[in-house]
């Protein structure tokens, strides 16, 4: 377990990457006795430096959903990290240059709520009940954590995932809306392009084999540490694409078919 000052000191190292551009080394390097409740908690530190500086949660994010990710990191379970009022950017927008360190996207299915979650055994049932409504979305993610070491080789692990907001960075809402019972999430999928080329396509049920899974796992993972998601909030469900690269120049255009668009450009 690390102590309440090297918890401090790896939240204000991520917070000077994010302000300066310049990714940080890899925190399981320079604190090896981390682990996930540390990492969970350097996040919330993270997220509370935010809040100082004027910012707002605005909803969370779900991420490493699918078998071949946990695979790739060694855990059986999804990670999570939260959205803030400036991470918000207008579907069709261009994304000025350097304002991300490293940007990718990923096509994920957004839940928007209207009744709060909370506790340990939180059912489908209930997320059903809370959902206002689900929507097409992208998820820009960054990396504030060099994503290897230069020196010795070594990936990042999921630990530094965790304490860097689970690689969050932006969201974009498509503006089609759908009733949750209108649609058979495990078959919503995308086709996303960069530039006019095809890159990625899925469907939902690369999600913990249905989105609305993934809401419940966070739910009660939220419960375990007396947190909640509240109404107004959105939940990025998960990704069910690899990760796609976007350097300067990039237009990314996700088609879900009757479900909706969502673009987003990179200046």
């Amino acid at each position: 377990m690390l102590s309440q000052n090297d918890i401090q000191l790896a939240a204000d190292t991520l917070w000077q990457a994010e302000q300066t551009g310049q990714q940080c080394g890899l925190l399981s390097l320079r604190f090896p006795g981390m682990d996930m409740d540390d990492a969970y908690a350097v996040q919330a530190a993270l997220i509370a430096r935010r809040m100082q500086a004027g910012h707002q949660v605005t909803g969370w994010k779900i991420g490493l959903t699918s078998k071949a990710m946990q695979s790739a990191l060694g855990i059986d379970i999804p990670d999570s990290g939260m959205l803030m009022d400036d991470m918000h950017v207008p579907d069709g927008a261009t994304v000025p240059a350097g304002r991300f360190i490293q940007p990718r996207i990923e096509a994920e299915i957004a839940f928007v709520m209207k009744a709060p979650l909370a506790g340990t055994d939180i059912t489908r049932a209930d997320v059903i009940a809370a959902t206002d409504y689900v929507a097409p979305a992208i998820e820009i993610l960054d990396t504030r954590v060099l994503r290897a070491d230069p020196a010795t080789g070594q990936a990042r692990v999921i630990t530094d995932t965790i304490s860097d907001n689970a690689a969050n960075a932006g969201i974009v809402l498509g503006a089609a809306r759908h009733a949750l019972s209108a649609v058979d999430l495990r078959w919503v999928g995308a086709i996303v392009s960069r530039n006019d080329a095809v890159e990625e396509t899925g469907l939902g049920a690369g999600v913990l084999n249905d989105p609305v899974n993934g809401i419940v796992w966070l739910a009660r993972r939220m419960g375990q540490y007396g947190q909640r998601i509240e109404a107004g909030q959105v939940i990025l469900s998960g990704s069910f694409i690899r990760p796609v690269e976007c350097p300067s120049g990039s237009r990314i255009h996700a088609d879900f078919g009757a479900f909706g668009t969502v673009q987003v450009n990179f200046a």
